[in-house]
């Protein structure tokens, strides 16, 4: 590593870590220099394991030392090459506008997203989350994701990035653990129209999460993918659509959706956080093991 101490919060080199917006981020020449922001030690660890490139670190001073290992592993796969800026707690907060309570940011390179039909091969469970604004709501859906084992997510796109520095602090890194892509690519117009299409050809029973005059219980669904696979009920591969918050889910998904699945509640409460609501989703879900 090139430890690099900064004398000011101005320095050109760190200007990623403050200057560029999400969008700008994410469609700078992208993939080729595309850009994300990692942060905390926990998520770009995660982030290394899953072999994404480092492009430099910023980080405060009393964190050098517990991050030898990680810095040794960066120069094991990337090369000795890759700056590190060094700054006071007092500069972190300047550049970021705030406390950074785990005092290490870094600059990663995105990758060019897999095909729909790529992420899900194999897959069983998989979740959508349809125009999901809010990043810590994507962020902690992919981390019940990954906690509940599903295969797979998907986010259309109007759905917030995955690799929002703040989604994937949410998601513990995860973002970097669970196969995500966008279905549709940045088409607009793409889903729930053809997208949801695509699914039903790949073989999975689309259910949308909604409160319908015709919705089904979570406890039936859970009973449709654990009888046997000669009941003609039975259902192989699911996914799970889950809508943005306030809105919910659009009328074009819920018309297209093979079922519409509601979760009971009680005190006169109608809805969840989209995180929680998933989350209860992924748990009920699970496919007993015989």
């Amino acid at each position: 590593m090139q430890f690099i101490t900064l004398d000011s919060v101005d320095d050109e080199r760190v200007a990623a870590y403050v200057n560029l917006t999400e969008m700008q981020l994410r469609n700078r020449l992208e993939p080729e220099r595309g850009l994300f922001i990692a942060e905390s030690p926990k998520v770009i660890e995660r982030a290394l394991v899953a072999g994404r490139e480092p492009i430099s670190l910023l980080v405060e001073e009393a964190w050098i030392e517990g991050m030898a290992d990680m810095f040794q592993a960066i120069d094991a796969q990337w090369g000795n090459g890759i700056p590190v800026y060094v700054a006071t707690a007092e500069q972190l907060k300047r550049l970021t506008g705030y406390r950074l309570h785990r005092g290490a940011l870094a600059a990663m390179r995105r990758w060019t997203l897999p095909s729909v039909e790529e992420v899900c091969s194999g897959a069983r469970r998989i979740a959508v989350m349809e125009n999901i604004v809010d990043h810590t709501n994507v962020g902690a859906l992919m981390r019940s994701a990954a906690a509940l084992d599903v295969d797979a997510v998907l986010v259309t796109p109007s759905c917030s990035d995955p690799l929002y520095r703040r989604a994937a602090r949410v998601s513990m890194g995860t973002v970097f653990q669970v196969p995500w892509t966008r279905i549709g690519g940045e088409d607009k117009h793409y889903w729930p129209f053809q997208g949801i299409q695509d699914l039903k050809e790949l073989g999975f029973t689309t259910v949308a999460m909604a409160l319908e005059d015709d919705s089904i219980s979570m406890d039936e669904l859970s009973r449709r993918l654990n009888v046997p696979e000669s009941d003609p009920q039975h259902i192989d591969k699911l996914a799970l659509i889950f809508g943005t918050e306030g809105d919910g889910l659009s009328a074009h998904t819920i018309a297209r959706a093979d079922l519409t699945v509601k979760i009971a509640m009680g005190h006169g409460v109608d809805s969840l956080n989209v995180a929680a609501s998933s989350a209860v989703a992924f748990y009920a879900t699970r496919v007993h093991e015989e």
